[in-house]
């Protein structure tokens, strides 16, 4: 007899609202609730890129190179759901490197749009929220995101809180080439809206321009919802800011006159031990050699060199190569 292991639901994904419904005044939820826009969580996604850095690593983090294709996420009217479910799941198992198994997709009423189960394997069940029967499109967002929780689960990667978890779950779906479809579930139309996920879109479009800039990959053609472009866009250009901070050689001219002033306080000899003089993202460090620590501005780990001038580093974690003005 085959005894099934006691399964560990994860937290199910956000259905905000998930499908137009009753006409609203309004992009509202079902439940009232406005859809969240801006960067209100962008603290936790760059700790959630640092942690997929460091538990996967640079060489497996560069074998997913290319994104899910929307073809293989495609879904037709005259498709059968659950075969239809059961393709898409299997797609992004086998992106996410995942053992290759039987995926059990069913569906139900519920408020938010799917769970997973997470069990010692190797079979994955799933379950959509029964909406989906009719709006198929999102059913690749949906399972992105749970066959996402899976594979973070396998690594044994986790982050503390339920927040916090699904904002990593987001974060690694999209960076690791499964989540665009996340932010193309986002929709506004007049009175109807629709978000799936926990990031906002805008954050959403800050994670995969970060991966379009590690990997070479513009997402931007794959797009079928004019917002979600607005959204990539808008992260894309917050994504820009994290490349023009000193001591980066690309800072903006404000940016480098403030840092040439905490520079200047640090190297003080009237300073007893001289640092810490801290900007926004970077902390002088010595008193000699005075250093200076910034986050990589492609995996946010911490880099240290000597203050010294222009030169070059390579980011330990993720071999980015960056020109500085220490």
């Amino acid at each position: 007899m085959r005894i099934r292991p006691t399964p560990v639901r994860a937290t199910p994904v956000q259905l905000i609202p998930d499908f137009p419904g009753p006409p609203y005044s309004g992009p509202v939820t079902t439940g009232g609730r406005a859809i969240e826009h801006g960067f209100p969580h962008l603290d936790t996604v760059r700790s959630a890129l640092h942690a997929l850095f460091k538990r996967l690593s640079y060489d497996t983090v560069r074998t997913f190179d290319t994104s899910v294709p929307p073809v293989d996420v495609a879904f037709d009217d005259d498709e059968d759901l659950h075969l239809g479910a059961q393709r898409v799941a299997h797609a992004m198992v086998r992106h996410l490197h995942l053992p290759d198994a039987r995926a059990v997709i069913t569906f139900r009423e519920m408020e938010h749009a799917a769970n997973v189960e997470l069990t010692a394997g190797p079979e994955y069940f799933i379950e959509l929220n029964d909406r989906f029967r009719t709006h198929r499109k999102d059913i690749g967002a949906a399972l992105a995101h749970e066959v996402t929780h899976v594979a973070l689960h396998r690594l044994d990667l986790v982050f503390p809180g339920t927040r916090d978890n699904e904002i990593l779950t987001d974060t690694a779906a999209a960076y690791l080439g499964a989540g665009w479809l996340l932010l193309d579930a986002y929709r506004e139309h007049g009175p109807f809206s629709q978000k799936l996920g926990y990031l906002t879109p805008e954050e959403f479009g800050y994670v995969l321009a970060k991966r379009a800039r590690f990997f070479g990959e513009d997402p931007a053609p794959w797009f079928t919802s004019p917002q979600a472009y607005e959204a990539y866009t808008a992260g894309a250009a917050r994504a820009r800011q994290d490349l023009r901070r000193p001591p980066l050689a690309a800072a903006g001219w404000t940016a480098r006159l403030r840092y040439a002033k905490d520079r200047r306080a640090a190297q003080d000899p009237r300073r007893p031990g001289r640092p810490p003089a801290t900007g926004e993202d970077y902390a002088f460090e010595g008193p000699s050699p005075l250093r200076v620590s910034f986050p990589c501005p492609a995996c946010h780990q911490r880099i240290r060199v000597p203050v010294r001038g222009r030169l070059q580093a390579r980011c330990g974690l993720c071999k980015t190569l960056l020109d500085c003005d220490t």
